[in-house]
């Protein structure tokens, strides 16, 4: 592994963690693009299947988004404008010119994309797992603004609850009454993976209202490379499943498909069959 710190134009810094040939040419390169939430060194063992999967020649780049890890904190005026340009920046210092997103790095990945169309950073090829970008509603973001105010004012079960409620609808965790799931999240809390969530929640505020708030259109995305895979896990939240076949709908030579084995934590958890089947995808 190969890590460095890449400069942003407005005075910030992004951790940048390279793996396998990490001197590969930009088309044999694949930027991934973690979810809310997450650490880029989450992604470490999937990171390392990926680029093993790929093979000889090939690299996986994974950048701590801002608000993470060693990357700077977010922005006065951050937006997803910001999460592009940090796209931007990491593709000049990688050259990597396939994309891979997960969850609300898909929603990043895609909304990038779409930006990049006819540029020279338009990706050779880009897949999302679970992107979790608001497409016609697909999704309710009802819950956003208490999960904000629980945030604010220092509730760390309540608003555990009420993002774990608000992101996995229909699931039999969303079904349990928020109090009693607020006790239980503030009894989790400090267990070693909440306690990065918990640490990251200020900045999950403002990365989810930047990628839900306002409700996209399929149309939105056409302009998508015509080779984009929409990949969901067959055991993740509905809604996942149902954004993906509005864009693949949208999205002329794209493919979609259903991960038979998977769920949402899929890609950090690096599931072989899934590995498999991204690293058969930007070798073909």
């Amino acid at each position: 592994m190969r890590e460095r710190e890449v400069p942003t134009p407005d005075g910030g810094k992004l951790a940048l963690y390279s793996y396998g040939s990490v001197d590969a040419p930009g088309e044999r390169r694949v930027l991934l693009i973690g979810g809310a939430f997450l650490t880029a060194l989450i992604y470490r063992p999937f990171s390392m299947a990926l680029a093993s999967g790929l093979g000889e020649g090939w690299a996986v780049d994974v950048y701590d988004r801002r608000g993470r890890g060693s990357s700077t904190e977010l922005p006065a005026n951050y937006s997803m404008a910001t999460e592009i340009a940090d796209v931007r920046t990491i593709t000049d210092a990688t050259g990597a010119r396939n994309i891979l997103g997960h969850s609300l790095g898909g929603s990043v990945a895609l909304n990038a994309a779409q930006e990049f169309a006819g540029t020279n950073y338009e990706p050779n090829k880009l897949a999302v797992y679970d992107a979790a970008v608001n497409i016609d509603g697909s999704m309710d973001t009802g819950w956003l603004d208490g999960f904000a105010q629980s945030v604010d004012s220092g509730n760390v079960g309540r608003a555990m609850a009420r993002m774990k409620k608000g992101m996995q609808p229909g699931t039999a965790l969303a079904r349990i009454p928020e109090p009693i799931l607020a006790g239980l999240m503030a009894l989790v809390s400090h267990t070693k993976v909440n306690k990065v969530l918990r640490e990251l929640m200020p900045t999950g505020v403002g990365e989810l209202k930047a990628a839900y708030d306002e409700a996209a259109h399929p149309r939105d995305f056409s302009v998508l490379p015509r080779n984009t895979r929409f990949m969901v896990g067959s055991k993740s939240p509905k809604y996942y499943k149902v954004t993906a076949e509005r864009l693949y709908a949208a999205v002329p030579g794209s493919t979609l498909v259903v991960s038979p084995k998977g769920f949402h934590g899929s890609v950090p958890a690096a599931v072989k069959e899934l590995v498999a089947d991204i690293s058969s995808y930007f070798k073909d």
